[in-house]
């Protein structure tokens, strides 16, 4: 199934390069092996996440609760308000006890830092399978 379907692209977004690294390393190229490949977009900035999300064309956003000057939740909050049929979103949190925070921002999905590969690949996948079941039902 996964070598006949497409890519899925991943809107990554940290102001931070060495964590945009770390997510990539724990998820590679494939997250579950019966998920497509991924393609990841890296983006340090708010306004170019809302840009490319606009555009349309992705699968799931990770975006990062400590980015600065604008945070991954506040962030997540606008898209959710904004972005028509927003794709799902997962919210990197400073810490598990942040959750909440999470809550808040309408995420569907939260991992705290620091990043365990197993649990962020997980939740990752999870929320690409919704995407995957969408566009073959």
């Amino acid at each position: 199934m996964a070598s006949s379907t497409r890519p899925l692209t991943v809107l990554l977004y940290s102001s931070d390069a060495n964590c945009r690294a770390q997510v990539i390393a724990a998820l590679g190229r494939r997250p579950a092996p019966e998920l497509p490949r991924v393609e990841y977009i890296e983006v340090a900035t708010e306004p170019v996440v809302a840009r490319r999300m606009a555009e349309g064309g992705i699968d799931l956003a990770i975006l990062d609760g400590e980015a600065t000057p604008a945070g991954g939740m506040g962030v997540c909050r606008a898209l959710k308000d904004e972005v028509f049929k927003c794709p799902p979103v997962l919210v990197l949190t400073g810490r598990p006890q942040d959750a909440w925070l999470a809550t808040w921002s309408r995420a569907d999905g939260v991992v705290p830092h620091p990043l365990d590969p197993a649990v962020l690949s997980e939740a990752a996948a999870s929320l690409l399978r919704s995407r995957v079941a969408v566009a073959t039902a």
